[in-house]
């Protein structure tokens, strides 16, 4: 079995920071990539940031320079979201695309983390 859990959402208020922490386990051979996603009331799920095995980043035009995505190794990731705005309010997921034990590859997801930011 493999598991993302998410953790450090909460209430901010407008110009606020947090920093949001994926931890993943289970049958994990590799990662591939890892990413953050987001969904607002009402709305389509998005990409927030992904960050490639090597490093590699890519960002949301939305949330350009104001997050950044970090690993600090092979399975925990890290979304530090600075300037928040009212319109970053969602449940904010993490993505693995990974290799399981056994030679299986594919998608996993965890079950979220909300942020609300108040104006």
């Amino acid at each position: 079995q493999v598991q993302l859990v998410e953790s450090g959402g909460g209430l901010v208020q407008a110009g606020g920071s947090l920093r949001l922490s994926c931890a993943a386990s289970g049958s994990i051979i590799s990662i591939n990539a890892m990413g953050w996603y987001r969904q607002a009331p009402g709305k389509q799920r998005e990409l927030v940031a992904t960050i490639m095995s090597g490093g590699n980043t890519n960002y949301a035009d939305s949330v350009k320079d104001r997050f950044t995505i970090s690993r600090d190794n092979a399975k925990n990731m890290y979304l530090q979201m600075n300037s928040l705005k009212p319109e970053d309010t969602a449940v904010y997921y993490c993505n693995a695309n990974l290799w399981r034990i056994g030679g299986h590859r594919g998608d996993y997801w965890g079950k979220g983390t909300l942020v609300t930011v108040s104006s």
